[in-house]
C-alpha cells in the first residue's frame, strides 16, 4: 500500500519539475591550458622576434617602410621603451625598411592592458602534481623501514625535477600585449598576446601616475548670514 501511494506521489511530481533543473546557469570550467609567465627582459626579446616574424611574413609589409613611435618620456614603463628597441632589432635583422622619421610610413606601435584580479576561485593544481605527490608518499612509506629508504624518492623526484623547471604559480596580475601596424585609417597587422606577470613587475608595464590634484572647494556665497 505504501509502496503504492509512494509510486502515485511520483507520477505526478513528475510532470511538475524538469529533470536536471536549476534556477540560473551553473559555473562550468575551460578545458585546461597554459599560459607563460612574462618576468625576464629576454621575454620581451622573445615577444619582438615573435612579432617581428608574423609582421615579415605579410608580403604586403616587406615592402612597406615602418615607423616606431620613439616613448621618451616614462609614462609607459621600462617595457614600452625596452620592447620598442627590441622590436625595432628584430625588425631590421629580418630585412624590413625601419625609418626613423614618420613620413610616407606605416606606424608600428603597442598597447599594453595590465589585469589584476583579486576574488578568483580554487585553481587545481598542475596535471599529474597531485598523482606525483602521493606516488613519493607512497614509496617512502612502502621502503622508509629499510636502510635505502633515501633511494626510494630518487624515481619520482628525478621525474619532478625533469618537469619542475615547467611549472609556476598561477599569477593574480595578468597582462595583454597588441602589436600592430596602421597607414593612416587602415589597420594593417593586429597581434595581441596575454601573459602572466610577478605582481612586483606591474610597473613595467603600468607605471604608478602622478594623483590627479583635489578640485579646490567652492564656497557658495550670498548675502544671508
Amino acid at each position: 500500500m505504501v509502496n503504492t501511494i509512494v509510486s502515485t506521489i511520483s507520477l505526478n511530481l513528475s510532470g511538475c519539475f524538469y529533470t536536471n533543473a536549476a534556477q540560473v546557469p551553473m559555473a562550468k570550467t575551460y578545458p585546461y591550458s597554459e599560459q607563460q609567465r612574462m618576468q625576464a627582459a629576454h621575454h620581451w626579446q622573445v615577444l619582438a622576434e615573435y612579432e617581428a616574424t608574423g609582421i615579415l611574413q605579410q608580403p604586403h609589409l616587406r615592402s612597406t617602410p615602418l615607423y616606431l613611435p620613439k616613448h621618451t618620456d616614462h609614462s609607459r614603463g621600462e617595457f614600452a621603451r625596452g620592447y620598442r628597441s627590441l622590436l625595432t632589432s628584430e625588425l631590421v635583422s629580418g630585412g624590413a625598411i625601419v625609418q626613423k622619421e614618420p613620413g610616407g610610413a606605416a606606424t608600428v606601435d603597442f598597447d599594453v592592458e595590465v589585469i589584476n584580479h583579486s576574488d578568483r576561485g580554487f585553481i587545481r593544481p598542475y596535471p599529474g602534481t597531485l598523482t606525483l605527490a602521493a606516488l613519493a608518499t607512497g614509496i617512502s612509506v612502502l621502503v622508509a623501514p629499510s636502510s635505502n629508504a633515501a633511494l626510494a624518492l630518487v624515481p619520482p623526484v628525478a621525474g619532478a625535477d625533469v618537469t619542475s623547471g615547467s611549472w609556476t604559480s598561477v599569477s593574480q596580475e595578468e597582462v595583454i600585449i597588441t602589436t600592430k601596424i596602421t597607414d593612416n585609417e587602415r589597420v594593417l597587422y593586429s597581434s595581441s598576446n596575454i601573459y602572466y606577470i610577478n605582481q612586483g613587475d606591474r610597473r613595467h608595464y603600468d607605471p604608478p601616475r602622478a594623483p590627479k590634484p583635489k578640485p579646490i572647494p567652492r564656497i557658495p556665497l550670498d548675502n544671508q548670514w
